[in-house]
């Protein structure tokens, strides 16, 4: 029987994630499994409590949204402990990617007997932050403006507030010349965003790079060119279901280290959190997280 530390972000999705590990947690010791639950004081605390229930043997839940979940996530890359998620954010995005069960009793089944699958994580360095590891992806440009808009929104939740945030940012944009270095090759592009994608999703459920795969050992580089205002707010439209990405404005690449540079001052975040500048060097670590999925 597998023995879990739940390590619970107390105010996901601007209320409890509480509330979305109580029934599970039900079902979970109603089978037998002993679950310890452990609160967060902050992403550097959820790592350390995470480092150290895996250390132990225990299978890590991350009990929150995409900060908690890549934060809990990247702690564990490169170890062997076993990896879940109990979605209970604004955005849930990297659940949506590995296509979890949104209802109790299926997760627990998951979770209690699901097989682990290893899947690749980003590491992540520049000279404003320490070297870290994320799961879902890096975006630089507008995209963290509207990020950082919607994560302080006190009166929208989930798509709404993303939305919103975007046409605040994108009101204010000026575009940014880019320099993208992919596997040593130089790609200097103007645009309005530079996202380096382990995982389809992110902001919300947008559907940002419809061929990156977990478990492929690349990143998929979406590039958003320079382009209209009004263009720029279908391409947001577009992003719900993908089809985006047939826009010439729209340029993929593929490569296992990224780094994104600029002319100007320009924001990034990872997995939901904003809270650095460029330049940003991404390197894919494939394999290394073993996850419940």
């Amino acid at each position: 029987m597998r023995q879990f530390t739940a390590v619970v972000n107390p105010t996901a999705g601007g209320s409890t994630g509480t509330a979305a590990l109580l029934p599970l947690a039900r079902l979970l010791r109603e089978a037998g499994a002993h679950l310890e639950t452990e609160y967060s004081r902050s992403l550097e605390h959820a790592g350390e409590v995470a480092r150290r229930a895996g250390a132990e043997g225990r299978v890590v839940l991350a009990v929150g949204g995409d900060g908690i979940t890549g934060c809990v996530g990247g702690a564990l890359s490169g170890t062997d402990a076993l990896f879940g998620l109990v979605p209970a954010g604004r955005g849930n995005d990297f659940a949506r990617a590995l296509g979890l069960p949104a209802e109790p009793s299926a997760l627990a089944e998951l979770l209690l007997h699901g097989t682990p699958k290893r899947i690749d994580t980003i590491e992540v360095e520049s000279a404003f932050h320490r070297r870290t590891v994320v799961l879902g992806s890096v975006y630089a440009g507008v995209d963290a403006v509207a990020n950082r808009h919607a994560n302080t929104s006190r009166w929208l939740r989930g798509a709404a507030s993303y939305y919103a945030g975007g046409l605040r940012a994108v009101a204010t944009w000026r575009a940014v010349d880019y320099r993208i270095t992919v596997d040593g090759v130089l790609h200097e592009r103007r645009g309005y965003t530079v996202v380096t994608a382990n995982s389809g999703y992110y902001g919300f459920g947008r559907l940002i790079a419809p061929g990156a795969r977990l478990d492929d050992g690349m990143l998929d580089v979406v590039v958003i060119r320079d382009a209209p205002r009004r263009l720029f707010f279908a391409v947001m439209n577009e992003l719900k279901t993908g089809v985006h990405i047939n826009r010439p404005e729209v340029e993929i690449l593929h490569g296992k280290e990224i780094r994104i540079e600029s002319n100007r001052e320009i924001p990034y975040g990872a997995d939901g959190e904003v809270d650095a500048v460029l330049p940003v060097t991404a390197r894919v670590r494939p394999g290394a997280l073993n996850v419940l999925c």
